[in-house]
């Protein structure tokens, strides 16, 4: 007989209701206001980045173009890599440590087709900068953004493979392959968010960097370039928050998703 929280394995094999309430952990005001929160304040924070950065693209850097127009076609990169690795790949975590309310397998196929859309917006900005940077003759991975950037997707796709394999595929022999998804799962998670904060200093060293170039941009003015270093410093402290508050939701032992099962626990 497991532990309560993780529900009853009968030694038959079969596997009765796995995550039972616990009358001890009961919602109560300040849960239900702590819960409402977290996703209110998430939501905005991750929507939000990601229209502040296709501001800044679309009014201070000359919107978007494709291989005709390297330098704007390097502006498809912030906007993509933003959206695919912050905005997507945050929504599927919270989804999974927030989301009690339908069976565990609806949430793991949710929180996998975020982070599935989120592999093209990755793809495509990875594509616009490498072809940007070749047709303005720049060089490839010579900073540390581009290095952080480069183990940040591979980590993302290592995490995407190993994901869909142990926790998916490996369900259909569900009682044999118990104890080695249960085992999976605190690394799986542990992974997850440190690829999370991992693609947030990728993104701020990318800002800083961008910021150098503008600073030795002729063709803009001194009142442009103020505006242009508030509203790159406003993106790169609301990452930084939103890093601050997908871990306190994953992290945090007394949020109203415990009342079922912690998130590394379920699997």
């Amino acid at each position: 007989m497991r532990d309560r929280h993780l529900g009853k394995m009968p030694r038959g094999g079969t596997t009765t209701a796995r995550y039972e309430e616990d009358p001890d952990n009961a919602w109560n005001a300040c849960s239900w206001c702590e819960y409402m929160l977290i996703v209110i304040l998430s939501t905005i924070l991750l929507v939000g980045v990601l229209i502040l950065t296709l501001f800044w693209v679309m009014f201070y850097r000359n919107g978007f173009a494709w291989t005709d127009k390297p330098l704007q076609q390097f502006n498809l990169h912030p906007i993509l890599m933003i959206a695919g690795f912050v905005t997507l790949s945050g929504f599927s975590i919270l989804i999974y440590r927030l989301c009690r309310c339908m069976k565990h397998i609806y949430v793991k196929l949710i929180h996998m087709f975020f982070h599935a859309i989120a592999i093209p917006c990755i793809a495509l900005g990875f594509l616009s900068v490498f072809d940007s940077h070749n047709a303005l003759q720049k060089v490839n991975f010579y900073s540390l953004h581009s290095w952080l950037g480069f183990v940040t997707m591979g980590m993302f796709v290592l995490q995407f493979v190993i994901g869909f394999f142990s926790f998916l595929v490996m369900l259909c022999c569900e009682n044999k392959t118990y104890s080695c998804r249960s085992a999976m799962v605190p690394i799986h998670a542990s992974f997850g968010l440190a690829n999370f904060w991992l693609a947030i200093a990728t993104s701020v060293t990318g800002i800083i960097e961008k910021e150098r170039e503008t600073a030795e941009d002729p063709n803009l003015s001194a009142e442009n370039r103020l505006i242009e270093h508030y509203i790159t410093s406003a993106i790169g402290i609301t990452l930084v928050v939103i890093g601050i508050i997908v871990t306190f939701a994953v992290r945090r032992t007394n949020a109203p998703a415990s009342a079922k099962v912690y998130v590394t626990e379920r699997i």
